[in-house]
């Protein structure tokens, strides 16, 4: 049987890695959660090949230069990318796999896959989305106002998802992806 991508965006502050967690939690049999690629530090509790594979610059460049990348995109002067290998080998071990990344290289996977399915997590409404940002208490107004910004891009990308789910409630999101899922495997 064939196995499946399924890649999850949504905006900041939405609670996709919760929803995400949740997902797997209850699905860890049949998804694996990909691993991308990185050119900024560890963070602290990170692990090297668990929440990313940690790479240099020169590494991941020269990556890119060979076409080793399902896709990629340079944020804050630090590269971020999902290895073609490495979801090859996810299918080959019989696993659906679960792609947390951006709006921007969400659809450079279904431009290369279009058999992916995207899935894009939407905040109830912008306001609730704002106070939960500001209820995190973790940036600054300036950088608050940035994500903000942000979000209205990744709205308007999410139209060419296949699917959204609106997270009011982490419960009910994993259940709506449990839905897609079952519909597309």
């Amino acid at each position: 049987m064939q196995k499946k991508l399924f890649v999850i965006s949504g905006c900041s502050g939405v609670g996709k890695g919760t929803v995400i967690n949740e997902f797997m939690k209850k699905n860890s049999d049949n998804f694996i959660l990909s691993v991308s690629c990185t050119t900024r530090n560890p963070r602290a509790g990170e692990t090297d090949g668990v929440n990313y594979f940690f790479i240099t610059k020169e590494e991941f460049e020269a990556n890119i230069a060979q076409g080793a990348f399902l896709e990629y995109a340079k944020y804050a002067d630090n590269y971020y990318g999902t290895k073609k290998d490495f979801i090859s080998e996810k299918f080959e071990q019989g696993y659906n796999i679960i792609l947390e990344i951006e709006t921007q290289g969400a659809l450079q996977v279904k431009n290369k896959m279009p058999e992916a399915v995207l899935i894009f997590i939407a905040p109830p409404n912008i306001r609730e989305l704002e106070n939960r940002l500001r209820g995190r208490h973790t940036e600054d107004e300036a950088t608050i106002q940035k994500r903000l910004a942000q979000v209205k891009i990744e709205l308007e990308r999410s139209g060419q998802y296949d699917y959204t789910v609106i997270n009011d409630s982490v419960e009910r999101a994993v259940e709506e992806i449990e839905k897609i899922v079952k519909n597309n495997i």
